[in-house]
């Protein structure tokens, strides 16, 4: 054992290295093992449980692209398929008597990838955000948004406890929106010395622009619906008087600030069917309703809106959605929201592109994962969207447009997707989570280091992502070359 720089012990990189080396010869023993139940059970249909198990991963997956891209009777018999396909292999596999092997290679596997991800996690070298000592500020300003995540400003005494820290606290009104811009900046001309908010990644976003300006710190109270900004800067999610700690016993870190069309953002951009999908104004009461509403529209309706995006060194076209970060997230799983970012300042956008035009596509990107063809993410440091629209603008089934509107009513010049038709040049997009339109080409870069971030010393949340299973390298780090540095792992 080491002591760490504040007095605490951390384990040794030697003892890291065995234990990530004894994690790695785990998981490799295990999938060699489930290999070995595999062959030792050909005979007595070892092979019928893994085709079993392939074909109903791709007809569920294609069950769900027919309830997501279609109405009506095609809905519902994707509806059908997609349950269907799971509960027919586990009563195949009950019938044959199949489930002993079945369960055998499931936990064999699930026990191989565990061990795995462990062992890369011990044995990569971690990078994490550099901290630096910070000053006690005199003159902090929040910004505080009742509304925010249900109410948690006034269910967990927000404004009381901030005052009795010294800061100054300002309570938007819930029915007159606020410039809260113009309210950071008031605060800057009035001798604040650190800005803060309490609410969505929305604000925060736009009042770190205005920390970034003046080369203030700033701080993230997490008291918005899902945070996921704070989450990756570790703060405590669950209770979000703790983040105010901060101010009395913290740390400061760089961290980069993405910027969208001299939009800031701290999470993500989205274009294509989700930026569709959130820009109705229904979606905020309806969102499920809402989306599986307007998707067939998105999906293969006539009109169809496809994004083309320029990167640093390639280009992707006819992409169904893009989603640009603030440096990248270590899996797809953003799209569910489970996604984190290993670092915040590593000066890269992230970027993940969705394309599938079909249930066949929709299989493949099921089994295969990031492998597929239909699913890209890579990073780099400038993205030029633009877009096209497929086909003729049309009209869904019902004989109206995807606005809810009969053909020729309304506002005119708009498309199946509900947005502009071809020879206007706006298209819609979500800033972290915040529905607008933009002028293309839409420009995506970021500013490395801008942001001076102040966060408690004591975050409950810093936790190292799982990596991606790379198995070349695991046999190396179980049975090849020396274990790599285990330099930064205290961190």
């Amino acid at each position: 054992m080491s002591q760490d720089g504040r007095g605490g012990s951390r384990t040794t990189g030697s003892g890291r290295g065995t234990s990530a080396r004894l994690l790695a010869r785990i998981a490799v023993l295990a999938a060699v093992g489930s290999l070995v139940v595999l062959v030792f059970a050909i005979g007595d249909g070892g092979l019928v449980v893994v085709l079993a198990g392939l074909l109903g991963l791709v007809v569920c997956a294609a069950g769900v692209w027919w309830f997501l891209a279609h109405r009506g009777a095609v809905r519902l018999l994707g509806a059908l398929v997609a349950v269907a396909a799971p509960v027919g292999v586990l009563v195949l596999l009950a019938q044959d008597g199949l489930w002993r092997t079945a369960l055998v290679l499931v936990l064999c596997w699930a026990l191989a990838l565990a061990c795995a991800r462990a062992a890369l996690r011990r044995a990569r070298p971690r990078r994490k955000t550099r901290s630096f000592p910070a000053t006690r500020p005199q003159r902090a300003f929040l910004i505080m948004n009742p509304k925010s995540g249900g109410g948690k400003v006034g269910r967990f005494g927000l404004v009381d406890r901030a005052e009795a820290l010294g800061a100054r606290v300002t309570v938007l009104d819930p029915d007159a929106p606020a410039d809260v811009a113009a309210l950071a900046r008031e605060a800057v001309a009035d001798g604040a010395d650190l800005l803060g908010v309490a609410g969505g990644d929305g604000t925060q976003a736009l009042v770190a622009a205005v920390a970034a300006e003046h080369d203030l710190p700033f701080l993230v109270i997490s008291a918005g619906t899902r945070n996921h900004f704070a989450m990756d800067l570790g703060l405590d999610r669950s209770d979000p008087a703790r983040c105010l700690d901060a101010l009395t016993n913290g740390e400061e870190l760089r961290i980069d600030l993405g910027d969208v069309a001299g939009r800031p953002f701290v999470n993500t951009v989205s274009f294509g069917v989700y930026a569709d999908v959130v820009q109705r104004p229904e979606y905020r009461d309806d969102k499920a309703g809402t989306a599986l509403t307007v998707m067939p529209d998105l999906l293969v309706g006539e009109g169809v809106r496809r994004l083309d995006a320029r990167l640093d060194d390639t280009t992707l076209t006819s992409q169904q959605a893009l989603l640009i970060s603030n440096n990248a997230y270590t899996s797809p799983d953003v799209l569910s929201g489970g996604g984190r970012r290993a670092s915040l300042d590593d000066g890269e956008l992230g970027v993940l592109g969705i394309r599938v035009e079909g249930a066949a596509e929709a299989a493949d990107l099921a089994v295969r994962g990031s492998q597929s063809t239909g699913l890209t993410v890579t990073t780099t440091r400038r993205v030029e969207v633009t877009s096209s629209v497929t086909g003729d603008a049309g009209t869904d089934a019902s004989g109206t447009d995807a606005s809810g509107s009969a053909p020729g009513a309304g506002a005119s010049g708009t498309d199946a997707s509900g947005t502009d038709a071809p020879g206007t040049d706006e298209i819609p997009v979500a800033v972290d989570g915040e529905a607008l339109r933009m002028t293309t080409p839409v420009v995506c870069t970021l500013r490395p280091g801008a942001l001076r971030v102040l966060v408690p010393r004591d975050r409950p949340g810093v936790v190292a992502p799982a990596p991606r299973v790379d198995w070349r390298r695991l046999f190396d780090l179980a049975f090849g070359r020396p274990v790599p540095s285990l330099q930064g792992q205290d961190g």
